[in-house]
């Protein structure tokens, strides 16, 4: 953990692409990192052109930029935690890595953004074995979606059981922890997570909403967890506090564009404008 030693104010970092559509992304950790009185500070590694209805184009920045980015947040205000999104390729997770060890930041959540929740790959096998054999074993929690899981595990998931194989086999790779997503799961399944810390296991379930507004879960719940370590919460508590945070900004989603609309990242705010989505027990 680095901290500044002029303010005890909690600081998160993320590091992750631009969202121009404000859905995900930088911009989803940002809003987060907010709703929880935390100061959000980012290092972007691409800029994206998207919106409710998709991606359009990606450019990366370099990794000597990314790297930059991160010195100058650490080196001047510190960080409690970081999270990290989309990193794109071999060389911006390696230099990420590079600085999460010389750093020596513990609090650090991987939300592993290898395949979208339509299951289209998005980084190469060079990327993904980064991610496995150096990324990953630095990680405080790992938090793959139901795709993810299957490349990082090599298992096909349809229960709760191939979640929990799944779960083992990523915690084995070094993570502290692993929350497995059941986002992309059918039935009475979606919505249902796994944890697994090496000594025990969770099975994490909440209300599932009903909307197609949910652009950005995936980037908002592990914000949200790196925002609760930043402010001094324990790793199991930070995750069932952010699961509780998603399902909120769920019944609050925003119905905006043509497409996949998302969450209310500031729900509170908008309970006096906006009707709740319907849920379903």
């Amino acid at each position: 953990m680095v901290i500044s030693a002029k303010s005890r104010i909690p600081v998160a970092l993320t590091i992750a692409g631009s969202d121009s559509g404000g859905g995900a992304g930088i911009q989803a950790d940002l809003r987060t990192f907010a709703f929880h009185c935390v100061h959000g500070t980012s290092a972007l590694t691409c800029v994206t052109a998207q919106n409710t209805l998709g991606v359009t184009r990606v450019d990366a920045l370099c990794a000597e930029a990314v790297i930059a980015q991160i010195e100058a947040v650490v080196g001047d205000i510190g960080v409690d935690a970081v999270k990290t999104g989309m990193l794109l390729n071999r060389e911006i997770m390696a230099a990420v890595a590079s600085k999460v060890e010389i750093f020596q930041i513990q609090n650090l959540v991987v939300d592993p953004v290898m395949v979208s929740r339509s299951g289209d790959r998005l980084i190469d096998d060079e990327a993904i074995a980064c991610l496995q054999n150096i990324l990953i074993p630095m990680a405080a929690v790992v938090t793959p979606n139901r795709f993810e899981a299957t490349i990082l595990s090599n298992l096909e998931i349809n229960s709760v059981d191939d979640m929990r194989s799944a779960a083992q086999k990523i915690h084995s790779l070094g993570a502290k922890a692993v929350l497995v997503k059941g986002g992309g799961m059918k039935g009475k399944l979606r919505g249902v997570d796994v944890w697994f810390d090496g000594r025990g296991w969770e099975v994490l379930k909440a209300e599932t909403v009903d909307t197609h507004n949910t652009h950005g879960t995936g980037c908002t719940l592990s914000a949200a967890i790196a925002a609760n370590l930043a402010l001094g919460k324990d790793l199991f508590t930070a995750v069932t506090l952010a699961k509780n945070y998603v399902t909120n900004a769920l019944q609050y989603a925003l119905d905006i564009g043509e497409g996949q609309g998302p969450v209310g990242h500031f729900f509170p705010l908008l309970k006096s404008e906006v009707s709740p989505q319907s849920t379903i027990s």
